[in-house]
Formats: structure tokens, C-alpha cells, sequence
């Protein structure tokens, strides 16, 4: 191995040290990379650009409009109605979430499934009397488990199958192959979580969110020469909101605490809140209150019938993480105003000007329509829940999952390829109405994208220049050659990446490597792609590892010690399953 071995090897460990990080973007760091092995002549442009034009990745493409046309046609709702019921027990609920989204998660991206899940979890909760800390870790964990069950589950499939046809010139894997290994995987893995996780969740029915009880910690101001300014705050009715309680009144630089109901208001005062979604709502309606300014630009506070309050989930690659809400200055970067926060179900002492922004964190915002279709697939936001959104159009529900139907009969009997069948399924979906054409758009998650296609580049160069023949040899003398250790390595290595990078981009730099690696043991190299996909999905310890995991963080009212305590356990016995499922399936 020469020097552009080490260089693309040491490149890629500098991006992964950098994505692991959390303080940049996995599809910048991945862009970089691209653009360093290009300008260097490591790879040609060919090379640097052809992830952009790989079947899997377009797929990819296509099956995100197909999933919004399945999403804002109520197709998911419709599962919902009919499904849920009303469970007697903890068990039972989890099980009427975890078998539809399993299945619905092995044919449609599971973002979109978690994400129309979450509200409608959280009111079902309230209904059956279940708190969401019992519920939400199992809707995440269920959509992983569904992605393991076909090739179109989860976009890392699809563009592991895409770099495997790239790099062997073979014709790739059916719609179907990965079922023989996920499905057992997925039966056994839902069967143990309705078995452990019951007693194993947190119990914290006070801190549910999206509606329900929880503290936000809000700041709003009293308007100049409003009609509030000279009552006292029992006049004022700030005394007897359901729901909300005054803690403080910040004044002139000076803190008035345990406010008394005499209190008079006078312009420019800062109260502080805490309460529900609901109970904010009701306030801000109030004549005289406007939402508090942390910085020298005007509030948002003009024009109120044209905003909307909508709730939104910190992702650990927000540009914010660190500042303060003030220096992070929404009003100027998204057009919005921070009304209110939430932490683990717990008020956020402080200022709320003053409090530093974390992964996780749930923001309650006010801000134009425009808002929600902006940042709803931004990589700042996980989850968008505007409070105000228009309904779905439920006659197109039953259309919707027709056309899904029919897209995966046509790529399973082999009428179509999986890329044509999804791009007819996402055509016909904009052409019928399922979704608008800027619905569509949106769904395209671009960060992801961009990810994907760079990780082709950065995996080309690994493969070309004989580092992942290098790393395959390090992997062969650690297994002794022995195909089943071997490829219980490969799941390991796979795993650990996928906890602190994102998935798609661990699966795309291993790929080269097992090519090598099943080429010098001569082996099959079929069922260490399929653990390949398989690993990067099985992501159950962190909130970071994967997507559907942190979206469901904050809704949940988790700790980042809950999903170490359950998913760690978790992420080792779905790993040994697997390995032992593959032994068995392929003869290894």
C-alpha cells in the first residue's frame, strides 16, 4: 500500500473522529473528504462523482416521495384508527405499536412512520392511561426492526446494495433477500422487547409531552402600553390559568420571586412561566402579552394571526448546540421566536434567554407557516409538531397504499427494477394527489443525500488504492480465518460506527472492506453484506445512533441513561441473533 492508502485511511479516520464529534454535519465532513481525494487525484472525477448517479441512492430518492404520499394522504392514521384499540396493559400497548409499525416500517422510510406515530401515540397514551416514557422506545426500536425485514426498509439497504453492484459488477439483491435473516431477526426481537422492556422503561407520567402534562420553561413580556400595564397580577387573570404557573417577574435587572397576586405589571416585564403546550397556547392569547425579545431585533410579535406556535426537537448536528438561546438569534436564522423549553420533562432553570441549547432539547416556538415546510427536513430539527397544521387528505388513503402495494409487487415478481418501481410509485404519487409536489420536495432529506453519495467516494478510494485490503487483512489475521468469527467482527465493527456516526455512511466505508475481506478468505461474500446492512440498522443504545431514536428523545421524557441501560443489552443479543441467523441461513 502506497501513499495514497495511508492518506485516504488517515482521511477517513479524520471523518470519522469529526462526525463522531457531533460539532459538524456527517454530510459535510463527507463532502470535504470528496473534494480532498478528488483535488488530490486520489480518484477521479468519475469516481469522486458517481455515488450521485447510483441506482440505490436515486431509490433512495424516490421511496422519500413515496413515503410523504403515503404520510400526508393520513395512509398512517388510517393504521392508527384501526389498530390501537384500547390495551388493559403496559404489554399490550407496546404490542399494538410495535407489530403494525414493524411491518409498515419494512416498506416505507421509518422517519416518516415515527414521525406521524409520535402525536398520535402521545394522545392514545393520555386515552388509555399509559405514560409515553412506556411507548416511545418501543415505536423507535419496532421501525428499526421493520427496516431489517426487505431492501427497501431503510435507505442504508439500498445504498449498500447500490455500492455492492458498483464494486463486483453483479446485479445485486432482491427486494426480498435480506427478509430470510430479518425477519426471524425482527420476530425475535420484538418477542424480547414486549417481554423486557414493560418492566425495564421508565414510569413518567408527569412528563409527557406534545399536549399532555410536562414543564416547558416559558418567558413572555408585558406589552408597552398595553392594557395589562398598571393591574396587578390577579386583575391581569395570570393567577388562574389551568395548567401554567407564574414563577418569576424579571424587572429591570432585579428578580421578583413567589409573586404575589397584588404584583403590579408595568411594560417591558419578563414573566416567567411554567406549563403545558396547551395552557402556552391560551396565554399567548391573551391582549397584552407578547413573546420576550432576547436580543436588539423586534420581536415576532406583529402580525399574530399570521404565526402559529409549533414544537420542535434539537438534533445533535443543530448550528445552535452550545449557545445560548440569545446568541443563537432564531428570529434572524429561522424566523421564529423561542417561547418556551423543555429538558427531560424538567423546567430549565434560568433565564431563558441565558439557557444553552442541547441535543435533545424541546423548543416551543412561534413562527410563520413557513416555518414548519422549511425546517421540517432540515438536519436542525428532528421532529417539527406544528401545533396548527392542516389535516391530511384521508380520501387518498386508501389510494396510497395501493400504489405501495403495487410497487413492491412489480419489483418482487421482477416486472420492474427496485429503482424503476420506486420512481413509477413517487411519479403516480404526486400525479394522484397523495402529496403536493412541494410536499414531495421537502421529503427529500438532502443532508442524508449528500451523506450517501459522498461515502461512495470516500468508499472508491479505500477500495482503489488497497487500504481496504489492508484493513481486510487486519480483520483476517484477527479471525484466524475463521469465516463465522470473522464475520461476528465485521457486525461489531459495523455497530460501534453506527453508534457515533450516522448509518448509512459506517455501511458505505465497511463495504470495500468485507469485498476484500471475503475475496482473500474466499468465501461467499453474500451473507457479510447482508450483516453489513443489518448492523447498521440494529441501533438501540444511544439516542445518537439512530434517526428514529433521537426523535422519539424528547417526546418520551428520556435520559440519555435510559437508552444505555435498555439498549445496550439490546444492541449485544440482536447482534449475537443475527450472526447466529446468518451461520445458519448461509452455511457459514
Amino acid at each position: 500500500m502506497d501513499w495514497h492508502g495511508w492518506f485516504s485511511l488517515g482521511l477517513a479516520g479524520a471523518a470519522l473522529l469529526l462526525m463522531s464529534s457531533g460539532r459538524f454535519a456527517p454530510h459535510l465532513v463527507m463532502m470535504a473528504a470528496l473534494v480532498v481525494l478528488s483535488a488530490s487525484g486520489i480518484i477521479g472525477p468519475e469516481q469522486a462523482l458517481a455515488g450521485f448517479s447510483n441506482p440505490g441512492l436515486i431509490t433512495v430518492v424516490a421511496l422519500f416521495v413515496v413515503a410523504s404520499g403515503v404520510h400526508h394522504s393520513g395512509g398512517v392514521d388510517l393504521l392508527v384508527h384501526y389498530i390501537l384499540g384500547s390495551p388493559k396493559t403496559v404489554r399490550g400497548a407496546q404490542a399494538r405499536i410495535a407489530l403494525p409499525v414493524t411491518l409498515l416500517s419494512g416498506f416505507l422510510n421509518n422517519t416518516p412512520v415515527v414521525a406521524t406515530m409520535i402525536p398520535a401515540v402521545h394522545a392514545w397514551s393520555r386515552k388509555i392511561g399509559i405514560a409515553p416514557s412506556k411507548l416511545m422506545i418501543p415505536l423507535s426500536y419496532a421501525a428499526i426492526f421493520g427496516g431489517t425485514l426487505t431492501l427497501i426498509g431503510t435507505s442504508t439497504n439500498l445504498v449498500v446494495n447500490g455500492q455492492y453492484q458498483q464494486l463486483t459488477g453483479e446485479e445485486g439483491f432482491s427486494i426480498f433477500a435480506i427478509t430470510q435473516v430479518g425477519l426471524p431477526v425482527a420476530i425475535i426481537g420484538v418477542a424480547v422487547m414486549l417481554l423486557v422492556l414493560p418492566r425495564m422503561l421508565p414510569d413518567r407520567k408527569d412528563q409527557q409531552k406534545f399536549g399532555s402534562v410536562k414543564e416547558f420553561t416559558l418567558e413572555v413580556a408585558v406589552a408597552f402600553e398595553g392594557p395589562l400595564v398598571g393591574k396587578s397580577v390577579g386583575e391581569a387573570g395570570l393567577r388562574e390559568l389551568d395548567r401554567l404557573y407564574l414563577v418569576e417577574i424579571e424587572r429591570d435587572g432585579s428578580v421578583v420571586t413567589a409573586v404575589p397576586s397584588e404584583e403590579r405589571l408595568r411594560g417591558g416585564d419578563r414573566l416567567v412561566f411554567a406549563g403545558d403546550t396547551q395552557a402556552i397556547s391560551d396565554l399567548l392569547r391573551i391582549n397584552g402579552i407578547v413573546p420576550s425579545v432576547h436580543d436588539d431585533e423586534p420581536s415576532l410579535s406583529k402580525d399574530r394571526a399570521e404565526r402559529r406556535l409549533v414544537e420542535a426537537v434539537l438534533s445533535p448536528q443543530s448550528d445552535v448546540l452550545g449557545q445560548t438561546i440569545r446568541d443563537a438569534r432564531f428570529r434572524d436564522r429561522y424566523g421564529a421566536v423561542v417561547l418556551a423549553v423543555a429538558r427531560g420533562g424538567e423546567r430549565v432553570p434560568g433565564n431563558l434567554g441565558n439557557i444553552r441549547l442541547k441535543p435533545g432539547d424541546v423548543l416551543l416556538l412561534e413562527a410563520r407557516p413557513a416555518f414548519v415546510s422549511r425546517q421540517r427536513y432540515n438536519k436542525d430539527f428532528l421532529l417539527i409538531n406544528d401545533l396548527e397544521t392542516e389535516a391530511p387528505r384521508h380520501d387518498r388513503a386508501w389510494l396510497s397504499w395501493g400504489i405501495l402495494v403495487v410497487l413492491v409487487g412489480l419489483a418482487a415478481c421482477g416486472i420492474m427494477t427496485m429503482l424503476n418501481a420506486a420512481l413509477v410509485g413517487a411519479f403516480v404519487m404526486i400525479l394522484s394527489g397523495c402529496c403536493t409536489v412541494g410536499q414531495a420536495q421537502k421529503a427529500v432529506d438532502v443532508p442524508v443525500i449528500l451523506t450517501i453519495a459522498a461515502s461512495f467516494a470516500m468508499g472508491g478510494a479505500l477500495e482503489q488504492t488497497g487500504a481496504a485490503s489492508y484493513l481486510a487483512g487486519a480483520v483476517f489475521s484477527l479471525s484466524d480465518g475463521h469465516a463465522l468469527l470473522a464475520l461476528l467482527l465485521v457486525y461489531l465493527v459495523v455497530s460501534v460506527l453506527t453508534e457515533v456516526i450516522t448509518n448509512n455512511a459506517a455501511a458505505v466505508l465497511i463495504v470495500p472492506v468485507v469485498l476484500s475481506l471475503t475475496s482473500a478468505m474466499g468465501v461467499d461474500s453474500e451473507p457479510f453484506v447482508i450483516a453489513v446492512m443489518m448492523a447498521a440498522s440494529a441501533s438501540f443504545a444511544t439516542p445518537l445512533g439512530y434517526q428514529t431514536n433521537m426523535m422519539v428523545f424528547g417526546p418520551g421524557g428520556y435520559r440519555f441513561s435510559d437508552f444505555i441501560r435498555v439498549g445496550l443489552p439490546m444492541n449485544v443479543f440482536i447482534g449475537l441473533v443475527t450472526v447466529g441467523v446468518i451461520s445458519v441461513v448461509y452455511g457459514v
